[in-house]
């Protein structure tokens, strides 16, 4: 196993040198408490000029749900490129399941989000992770998801 990247916070321009999303689909701003191989929080900064809030719904503009769950993933993701020391490398990662997913209350713009995912079992190709997603402390979405991780080339 190699030794993880020495990182506790990545800011957007390491976010970006991790995972391939970019606008509009790069939904997270930050991570930080960076645990490698354990988790991390990241925080994406709801506002109202993101592209999904022009259909979703424009009178009441409501963060979608697959949007929420796949920020906790991009999360994920940034902490396996940590972890696994993949910065400025090719990773790509796929969904493989989610699971136990609830939403509990709306996320709108002027809301942060903050993303909690913890590592239930990691290490290789195949990542699970437990996530929830909290709005000022409340909790906004929770949710297991099984990952693949690809490294390119």
């Amino acid at each position: 196993m190699t030794e993880p990247a020495p990182y506790t916070e990545a800011d957007i321009s390491l976010i970006k040198r991790i995972i391939p999303h970019r606008y509009p689909f790069l939904l997270i701003d930050k991570v930080r408490d960076i645990v490698p191989f354990k988790g991390a929080v990241g925080i994406k900064n709801v506002t109202v000029n993101e592209p999904h809030f022009q259909g979703h719904f424009p009178e009441m503009p409501i963060m979608p749900g697959v949007t929420i769950v796949e920020a906790m993933a991009q999360t994920s993701a940034v902490v396996v490129g940590i972890s696994l020391d993949v910065v400025d490398k090719p990773l790509l990662t796929y969904f493989m399941g989610i699971d136990k997913c609830k939403f509990r209350r709306k996320v709108v713009p002027g809301d942060v989000l903050e993303l909690h995912v913890t590592v239930k079992r990691g290490g290789g190709k195949i990542w699970k992770f437990e996530g929830r997603g909290l709005v000022e402390g409340q909790l906004a979405c929770e949710a297991e998801f099984t990952a693949m991780m690809d490294l390119q080339g």
